[in-house]
């Protein structure tokens, strides 16, 4: 056990205090440097009360004050993973930072860094040890991703702009084509990828058409290649498009996540499978696209049905067809079963000689009041012209008339005419 405290090579004396806690004997004790000395059965000496005991806030400010003052923890780097991220209505932001082994509380303080924290990111950090009540903390005064850098940043805030603008959301998304008749592919024509696409579709699917526009998918000029790509696609007579890259690293993989690639892809009138990396590479084309694919073979399943597939639908129609037949000619049936049980399809001689009988009566009715009914009776009808002439002032002397009688018309010409008296 030590009996006086530590010094350092300057020979200088070193404030030290409990900081711990004592279990079994032993007492952790922090010193200027950093060490953590285990002292033994520190217990078993006496203790002078009046001289040794602390009050809560005298212990915790001293050690608020070791910790403070010590220039080794007041501008550290610490990388770790971010757990637990939370943001205060007071503009602060609270989160851990953990590795395997540990985890230590961190707050950033109103500044404004290059990216959003998130849950989940690994980060590196740079700040001060700080205290808060019994708890200490990391103030961080900068932080960055560890190892993608820049490109990560570029990522994570084009993202959240596209997610705010509306990108993402399913309603925008288009349906893939059941039967489509062509298919364009971007994608590199190195490599296997394009092979085990052409490969799949066409063993699947062989009647459908197959256009390929060979775009880089890597390195300076990829995003404005796969655009490209995508546009004249969209000119031509196709049904679907698969984007379609291997696996890669974030930087290889990250002509997808340019703005360039996802505003092609939105505004696409085409539906669009994208197939991009593996099936934890999840790049903003995949976020933009109508269909996610987790692998590029997986897109060549999506975008054509099998031959096994159609014959099966073809047989369930089938079924469904005469199924509807059956039933509608069940109900038709049913209704003529009604309509044969009527009087007028049981007895229509019965209903046709009452009919007739009225037909007869109505007839003779109609020839009663018919003008050529009185020729019968020795009466005329004199025209002239298409006029019936009831008055001989509608007569001149020499007017042509025709005198109809009941068997003929008798042509006359008028000769002088008497007006009949009234009789007093």
């Amino acid at each position: 056990m030590l009996s006086t405290p530590p010094t350092s090579n300057k020979n200088e004396s070193f404030d030290w205090v409990i900081c711990k806690e004592v279990i079994k004997g032993r007492v952790y004790v922090f010193i200027e440097q950093g060490v953590l000395i285990i002292m033994e059965n520190i217990l078993k000496q006496p203790i002078n009360r009046e001289n040794n005991i602390n009050s809560v806030y005298e212990i915790t400010t001293r050690i608020k004050g070791i910790i403070e003052s010590n220039k080794s923890l007041q501008n550290i780097w610490v990388k770790g993973e971010i757990s637990n991220l939370k943001l205060h209505q007071n503009g602060y932001t609270y989160f851990i930072l953990k590795d395997e082994k540990s985890e230590i509380k961190c707050v950033i303080f109103n500044q404004e860094f290059n990216f959003k924290p998130e849950n989940g990111v690994k980060v590196v950090v740079r700040g001060r040890i700080g205290t808060w009540k019994s708890d200490y903390q990391i103030v961080v005064e900068e932080i960055n991703l560890e190892g993608r850098g820049e490109l990560y940043f570029k990522f994570l805030q084009l993202k959240e702009s596209l997610q705010r603008e509306g990108l993402f959301k399913e309603k925008y998304k288009k349906l893939i084509p059941i039967y489509p008749k062509t298919i364009g592919i971007v994608t590199s024509l190195e490599g296997a990828v394009v092979q085990d696409i052409v490969k799949i579709i066409k063993g699947k699917y062989p009647h459908v058409k197959i256009l390929i526009y060979p775009s880089l998918v890597q390195g300076d000029g990829a995003k404005n290649s796969i655009s490209k790509g995508i546009e004249l696609l969209n000119s031509l007579p196709i049904d679907t498009i698969i984007l379609a890259r291997g696996g890669g690293s974030f930087e290889d993989l990250f002509p997808f996540n340019e703005e360039i690639v996802a505003r092609a892809i939105f505004n696409s009138k085409i539906p669009i499978i994208s197939a991009i990396g593996h099936e934890s590479d999840v790049t903003i084309a995949d976020l933009v696209a109508d269909k996610r694919a987790s692998t590029p073979s997986v897109a060549a399943e999506y975008a054509v049905p099998s031959e096994e597939a159609i014959l099966k639908s073809l047989k369930d129609w089938e079924i469904s067809l005469v199924s509807w037949i059956k039933d509608f000619l069940d109900r038709h049936n049913q209704s003529v079963n009604e309509l044969s049980n009527r009087k007028i399809f049981r007895k229509p001689n019965t209903i046709l000689e009452a009919y007739s009988q009225e037909y007869q009566i109505v007839n003779s009715r109609l020839n009663d009041l018919s003008p050529y009914s009185v020729l019968n009776r020795g009466y005329s009808i004199t025209m002239k012209r298409d006029e019936i002439i009831s008055s001989i002032r509608n007569i001149n002397d020499g007017d042509k008339l025709s005198i109809i009688v009941k068997d003929g018309t008798i042509n006359s010409i008028a000769k002088g005419k008497n007006e009949k008296r009234k009789v007093i």
